[in-house]
């Protein structure tokens, strides 16, 4: 049961990350039902200003970092992690001593950063933000961190993905400790879905492996130009005048995949561009991707992208414009 949260400050955080947890936790909703919960903000030195990551914006802790051994959840908004200064070591102990007293510890973004200096990640499943986890996983390598997940859950650590990740996390543990009318009516009131599906792998721009063999460059230039039509490794090969077997080797050197592999994520990201950017029907679009279905696009899309390609073009398509007052028709 979540009564104490306690969410500790480091100098530079950022807002965003913040105010999610505050708004999850920090505001008094009793009054409509809800769990309400003995929120304090803490800091190294109380009373003290932090710098925030918006220009002209402090933050000042009413309370020290004893609060954290007592609290029920420590939360650890995100704050710079590649500055070579490090993290106040006070603040690294804290988070560990709180741990070591059964706290429930939650990240958002690059709040993790802070958790694997305290030592939390080792040995644990994790994540953060898109952007980070390559360099989450080199400087905490005990760690094992996805990269496509909106967040993390490993008991008495939650670690989230970037920004609004954040509120996924902090909504599955008032459910898990609460209940799901909790979550829910929290969710309500601050006007998102109690739930998100898929992860962030829907956010991420995936680029095009870079080549520099000249053969293998040529052919992938042209196997990029020409999508839509059946391709064999066999045909590859010849075209890029090697066996099928150079071929397969020199490819995956070149590319770190394999042929098949690489053009079903080119098909999947030209997809994405159609479902983005025009009003094409879906069978249409597994036509000129390639994919010949829209069942096998369907099922290609869902698992490299890891939501549907109808729910991607809802979320990211462009909007259709309303008709002009003219072509409306008549009623």
């Amino acid at each position: 049961m979540l009564s104490k949260v306690a969410v500790v400050l480091n100098d530079k955080l950022a807002m965003f990350e913040f105010g999610v947890v505050c708004e999850v936790f920090g505001l008094d909703r009793t009054a409509d039902g809800l769990p309400g919960f003995d929120f304090r903000v803490c800091g190294a030195t109380p009373g003290k200003p932090l710098r925030s990551t918006t220009p002209g914006v402090s933050v000042t802790p009413e309370y020290g970092l004893d609060e954290l051994v007592h609290a029920d959840l420590v939360a650890i908004p995100a704050f710079p992690f590649t500055l070579g200064q490090g993290y106040d070591e006070r603040v690294v102990e804290a988070v560990r001593a709180a741990s070591d007293a059964g706290a429930i510890v939650l990240t958002v973004c690059s709040g993790a950063f802070l958790a694997g200096e305290a030592g939390l990640l080792d040995g644990r499943k994790c994540t953060t933000h898109w952007r980070y986890v390559d360099l989450l996983a080199a400087q905490f390598p005990a760690a094992t961190v996805d990269p496509d997940v909106l967040f993390v859950d490993e008991g008495n650590l939650i670690t989230s993905a970037g920004t609004a990740a954040g509120i996924d996390a902090c909504l599955h543990l008032v459910r898990r400790e609460i209940g799901t009318a909790a979550a829910n009516g929290i969710a309500r009131r601050m006007v998102v879905p109690p739930q998100r599906d898929g992860g962030q792998r829907q956010f991420i721009e995936q680029p095009v492996p870079e080549c520099r063999s000249e053969g293998l460059s040529t052919t992938l230039t042209w196997l990029t130009e020409n999508l839509a039509h059946p391709h064999t490794v066999d045909e590859l090969a010849a075209r890029s005048s090697m066996s099928t077997r150079t071929f397969a080797r020199r490819f995956a050197a070149e590319t770190g995949t394999t042929p098949v592999k690489w053009l079903t994520t080119q098909r999947v990201l030209f997809a994405k561009h159609l479902l983005e950017a025009t009003d094409m029907p879906l069978e249409r679009i597994a036509d000129q991707s390639g994919f010949g279905s829209g069942a096998l696009l369907r099922h290609h899309f869902q698992r490299q992208v890891g939501i549907a390609p109808t729910e991607y073009r809802r979320r990211f398509g462009a909007p259709t414009p309303e008709p002009a007052a003219d072509d409306r028709p008549a009623r």
